[in-house]
């Protein structure tokens, strides 16, 4: 987790494009943020890959997703409860997770990211957006 520049985005998620898992978190997250305060951009895009080796994240081998929150770059259980506390009642009520003890919770979310491919699969390419999802997904600098 680290601080970046100022003109970042605020509410970007940068998420693994090729994995199911990742791209059913997104579909998720789209569903319940209907006002849009989450915004998303794939690792594999150009922007997506400047923004994670800016914050430490290897976009070849992402073992998290990111959330650009406030000006520092979140990842694991400290993304999931800041994006869950963006959503409205009662998906906001689950950022309780971020109560919990955070070596457990992390620890579950490595175990979960690790064979996350294994599990979920992946795909060839990233998904392309729908026309109605396309606003939500940046694929460069605004």
């Amino acid at each position: 987790m680290t601080s970046g520049p100022a003109q970042e985005p605020d509410g970007l998620m940068l998420f693994d494009g090729v994995c199911n898992l990742c791209n059913g978190a997104v579909r998720a997250v789209m569903a319940i943020d209907r006002d849009g305060a989450i915004r998303f951009t794939p690792l594999q895009t150009p922007y997506g890959r400047k923004l994670a080796t800016l914050h430490g994240v290897d976009p070849a081998s992402p073992e998290s997703l990111v959330l650009l929150d406030q000006g520092r770059a979140l990842t694991k259980t400290a993304a999931f409860a800041a994006i869950l506390r963006r959503t409205p009642a009662p998906w906001r009520w689950l950022a309780i997770v971020d109560r919990l003890p955070r070596a457990l919770t992390d620890r579950v979310y490595d175990g979960i990211a690790r064979n996350r491919y294994r599990l979920f699969g992946r795909r060839e390419h990233c998904v392309v957006p729908t026309d109605g999802q396309r606003a939500r997904f940046l694929s460069e600098e605004p």
